[in-house]
């Protein structure tokens, strides 16, 4: 039964509650909802709209066109336009209200159903050059336990292409059983860290001389000093104090390393994954390899950064080849 000339006011209102009240959002997520709900009403007003039963796919639509380009105020005033992220979220937003109207037995029909939300333009990840990578590499010093630690720790970012939040979950056992096998397995196959990923998922990758001496040296003579001040914690990597290194200390060393090698920009958590991907698939591995010892759940994830090396090839084409330009 289609409730009788609530407004559009009162509809917004009306969903917000079912939101906080038997959907539990948080106070965060009903905040956002309500600003992006208060410009749709406050432009179906502007067109004289005030009503649920009397919007329109084309209004809908119209509004869209709005937010990704801006519009001019009465006082001349210009409202900066949306991008495609925050475009499509507040369709998300449209499109739920619609939906609660319908199923609410507030309107006859859902005008939002087939619009679709912009879809956000896909963001390159950032990878570092070799040069950069080894600078960052060479730059923790091997004669503290925190520069152990920090070596081993980027070594085997680099050398893995693990999350850090992968890489801070690791146990002693994880890479003891590892470093005391041989490098050579009779199968030719060097052995690999078991590393659990997103939702559950368990992968092996292999891990170079390199990660492994890096490893080795922490263990050895770094972590032993750091465990000393603490009561006993079966983590590879810990902080200062002896307990588990967390992912946000683990960023910081990422972040200071960068900054005392010269690298300009942020670095983030996952710049170093990034990097492992890219040089690998500029070495000429497989996408299908790379997803693998990523651990990305689809193909279609890891295929972004064949876009990276794309462009790497068109700059070393445009630089090498006679008749380029």
């Amino acid at each position: 039964m289609i409730t009788a000339m609530m407004s559009m006011a009162a509809l917004v209102q009306a969903y917000l509650d079912h939101l906080t009240v038997e959907r539990g959002v948080s106070v965060h997520t009903a905040s956002a909802y309500r600003r992006d709900l208060g410009r749709y009403v406050d432009f179906l007003a502007r067109n004289g709209v005030t009503e649920p039963g009397a919007v329109t796919t084309g209004l809908v639509q119209e509004y869209i066109v709005e937010l990704r380009t801006g519009r001019r105020s009465a006082d001349g005033s210009a409202e900066v336009p949306l991008a495609a992220s925050s475009t499509a979220r507040a369709v998300v937003a449209v499109r739920s209200l619609h939906r609660f109207a319908l199923a609410e037995g507030i309107a006859a029909d859902d005008p939002a159903h087939t619009v679709a939300p912009p879809r956000p333009a896909r963001r390159l990840p950032k990878a570092l050059s070799v040069d950069q990578v080894q600078a960052m590499l060479d730059g923790p010093g091997a004669d503290t336990p925190v520069g152990l630690r920090d070596g081993a720790l980027l070594e085997l970012l680099y050398g893995t292409g693990a999350r850090i939040s992968e890489a801070v979950s690791l146990d002693v056992d994880d890479v003891v059983r590892l470093l005391d096998a041989p490098a050579d397995s009779p199968d030719g196959l060097a052995p690999g860290l078991r590393v659990l990923g997103k939702g559950g998922r368990e992968r092996i990758v292999p891990v170079g001389s390199y990660a492994r001496a890096a490893l080795d040296a922490y263990l050895v003579r770094g972590r032993p000093a750091l465990a000393a001040r603490a009561a006993g914690t079966p983590a590879l990597f810990l902080n200062t104090r002896g307990g588990r290194l967390s992912r946000q200390s683990a960023w910081g060393v990422l972040r200071d390393v960068a900054a005392r090698a010269g690298i300009a920009g942020d670095v983030s958590p996952h710049t170093l994954r990034h990097s492992f991907a890219t040089h690998l698939l500029d070495g000429g591995a497989d996408v299908r390899v790379v997803q693998e010892l990523l651990g990305h759940a689809s193909v279609t994830t890891t295929q972004i950064y064949t876009l990276v090396t794309v462009d790497h090839l068109r700059e070393v084409y445009l630089t090498a080849h006679p008749r380029a330009y």
